[in-house]
């Protein structure tokens, strides 16, 4: 198997990881955080009034994140194999890189999310989309 392709699944892993523990600390830190990671007033207020919405969005996008992870794990060779992995990889490529270039098609759906959030999550997203779509491209035929 191609380790440089493995490695960059795994660090393609790490970063959807990490990307979940960011999300679940906007749960756990409550407002600041979500003005912080630049999610609109409107998601802070929800979450200074305890409301569920934002807890639940969150933690359904994190949930998303460490399923992600668990696919590009798969995909390169650390954990058994899952069910689809190869659809999964390439709809995970998909969806970060779709990500990063829709966010002017986005942005007016989310009215309060700043220009800052736009960009630096766009730009976060298609570094991970493309760590992801080399590594899966690499290892295709091994998948």
């Amino acid at each position: 198997m191609n380790s440089f392709a493995s490695q960059l699944l795994v660090f393609g892993a790490a970063l959807s990881a990490l990307a979940a523990v960011a999300h679940l600390a906007c749960i756990a830190i409550g407002a600041p955080a979500y003005r912080f990671m630049g999610a609109g007033e409107r998601m802070a207020r929800a979450a200074e009034a305890r409301k569920l919405r934002p807890a639940i969005a969150t933690f359904a996008i994190s949930l998303i994140l460490l399923i992600w992870s668990g696919y590009a794990l798969s995909g390169a060779g650390l954990l058994g194999p899952l069910p689809f992995t190869r659809v999964a990889l390439v709809l995970i490529c998909a969806a970060y890189l779709g990500r990063a270039l829709a966010f002017p098609l986005l942005k007016p759906a989310f009215p309060e999310n700043s220009d800052t959030f736009w960009y630096v999550s766009s730009g976060i997203c298609g570094v991970f989309g493309l760590v992801h779509l080399f590594g899966t491209l690499l290892l295709w035929p091994a998948l």
